[in-house]
């Protein structure tokens, strides 16, 4: 039985792709078993070659394709939905998300002791390694989402999180969620623990969001996420 699921949403990621899977594979064999699903999201570049070539080497290893870019939030669905464990963990596929905290991140959710209701541990990045002006952009955006949600994190763009694939599932589906998800699982009725993880510089490749247009986006996001925190209820299941 595979125990977790690793989704890595990735998009034009050829030069930093295969060394994350190698470091994932490397910080999860001793801890559980598991398999890796790589999800590019539309990319031009050959992202989705150097995936099948690991994968001559990881039989655990999955390549999922969008036939065009659908967003971040719509490849980290797509693998979940394909996925085949009840533990979800994800991080982004630009490196900047070290795989050797996944086991920090998975360990509340494993453990016999772990709590049914736990449904979502989210790493808060500690010592960011970005440009002074997107931490800055990061810090405001997380302010007012922190002040507008109460979802008790200071960090949810984060990509290092792990969840409970059925409690995922629950949540209500639409662009740009993978922002929102502390604030999703508080609303519908699920625990959510915070675990501090590391950071690291990108060594290859760009960005594919700016400043700007996250701050757009977030803006429009935030209202809705508002909205659907307000309506949201989760019910309970009577058992005989």
């Amino acid at each position: 039985m595979t125990n977790v699921s690793v989704v890595i949403p990735i998009k034009n990621e050829a030069d930093n792709i295969r060394p994350l899977i190698d470091r994932i594979v490397a910080a999860l064999e001793p801890l559980t078993s598991f398999e890796v699903i790589v999800v590019n999201d539309g990319s031009t570049d050959h992202s989705s070659e150097v995936v099948e070539n690991a994968a001559l080497s990881y039989n655990n290893l999955s390549l999922l394709k969008h036939a065009s870019s659908a967003g971040q939030s719509a490849a980290v669905h797509s693998g979940v939905l394909a996925a085949k464990a009840p533990f979800i963990a994800t991080l982004d596929g630009d490196g900047q998300n070290p795989p050797e905290d996944l086991p920090k991140l998975l360990m509340p959710l494993l453990e016999k002791s772990a709590g049914p209701e736990l449904g979502l541990v989210a790493g808060q990045r500690v010592g960011r390694q970005d440009r002074f002006s997107k931490k800055i952009a990061s810090k405001l955006a997380n302010g007012l989402r922190g002040f507008l949600l109460q979802d008790g994190t200071w960090d949810t763009g984060c990509g290092l999180k792990a969840f409970r694939r059925e409690a995922f599932l629950q949540l209500p589906y639409f662009n740009h969620m993978h922002r929102y998800l502390p604030a999703l699982f508080k609303a519908y009725g699920w625990d959510v623990a915070h675990v501090d993880v590391s950071h690291a510089a990108r060594v290859a490749g760009r960005s594919n969001y700016s400043n700007l247009q996250r701050g757009l986006v977030g803006a429009v996001d935030l209202l809705g996420v508002i909205w659907l925190i307000r309506r949201a209820k989760r019910a309970q299941i009577v058992k005989k």
